[in-house]
């Protein structure tokens, strides 16, 4: 039984601590605010971000981040991406060789246009080489909280890192498939989010199947070719990181960036949705910083293009829509 220490008490890092705390001997949780810290660590509920579930006994919960890496044998990073790299520099003090770092943070750094497992390495770097183990795939937290069974991907240019997060991290409810395609993971996780808020714009202006069917397929295609171009596998697209993220984020309820679309289409502006949600919408950040990943690649992103008019330039959202109906016919 090893040691697992999760950076990030959001809503997914509370409810990973959750699902694995019976497969390691001892669990710490970093909270970085450190009011929620203490709330926690008496209650043993995240009131915050995953209220009504209740952490088992043996779950640590600190605000010191020393504190959850000493001795840790597993270190998950869940963090927002727009700090991780903050996150990952306070960390390195306390990082040794013998770790098994593991991401599982859907984003793209702004202006290094790095993925998070990138920035992990290009900072634990600076001491010593890590090989960094990516996770993702169709998962929202309450539903993993709640032991509804769920199957995400391990990804990792060491296949031995790979194999052995897939042997910690899966139980009965929670079933892990290892792939060596770690860009596919992680671009398949961050672009999904564009998608997401475009299918909320769909459902916010009252368009039906026919038109979340096109959204969804024509996003994926996007997606592929954005992700190949990155040097991603097209088959990886296709699996749980590509195809069953996507149909997830743009389907499900809970889903906070298709929630950031209905509300654009409802009318608000971006400012007051973010200001109003909890959590992180990822695939707000995420737009911007792939379509300009796509210019450095050149590739066509008409989907990335029309959700980038609409977060940043203030299109209307059925404008949008419009637009990617009448662009020039060409096959499939």
């Amino acid at each position: 039984m090893s040691e697992l220490a999760i950076a990030g008490g959001g809503s997914w890092g509370t409810a990973l601590a959750l699902v694995l705390s019976s497969r390691f001997s001892r669990v710490r949780l970093w909270v970085h605010n450190s009011e929620l810290a203490e709330r926690m660590a008496e209650s043993g509920e995240n009131d915050t971000y995953l209220p009504g579930f209740l952490l088992p006994r043996h779950v640590e919960i600190s605000a010191s981040l020393g504190e959850v890496l000493d001795r840790a044998d597993v270190v998950l990073v869940v963090t927002p991406s727009q700090h991780v790299r903050a996150t990952a520099t306070a960390m390195l003090p306390f990082l040794d060789p013998a770790m098994m770092i593991v991401s599982a943070i859907k984003g793209l750094e702004a202006g290094t246009l790095l993925r998070m497992s990138e920035v992990l390495g290009e900072v634990a770097g600076t001491r010593f080489p890590m090989p960094i183990a990516v996770l993702s795939g169709p998962a929202f937290a309450r539903e993993v909280a709640a032991g509804d069974p769920t199957a995400l991907v391990v990804a990792s240019a060491e296949p031995e890192l790979a194999r052995a997060i897939q042997a910690l991290f899966s139980g009965p409810s929670f079933r892990l498939y290892t792939n060596p395609d770690v860009a596919g993971v992680e671009l398949g996780g961050a672009l999904k989010n564009i998608i997401a808020i475009a299918a909320g714009v769909c459902h916010g202006l009252n368009l039906g199947s026919n038109s979340l069917a096109a959204l969804v397929t024509r996003g994926l295609a996007e997606i592929s070719r954005l992700a190949e171009a990155c040097g991603a596998h097209g088959r990886t697209l296709a699996g749980l990181a590509g195809l069953g993220d996507l149909v997830l984020t743009c389907t499900g309820e809970l889903s906070r960036n298709r929630h950031v679309g209905v509300e654009l289409a409802n009318g608000r502006r971006l400012e007051e949705i973010l200001a109003s949600m909890p959590m992180v919408a990822e695939g707000v950040q995420t737009t911007y910083t792939a379509v300009d990943l796509a210019r450095r690649h050149k590739v066509d992103v008409p989907i990335a293009d029309q959700v980038y008019a609409i977060l940043r330039l203030g299109k209307n959202p059925r404008q949008g829509i419009g637009e990617l109906m009448e662009r020039s016919l060409k096959g499939e």
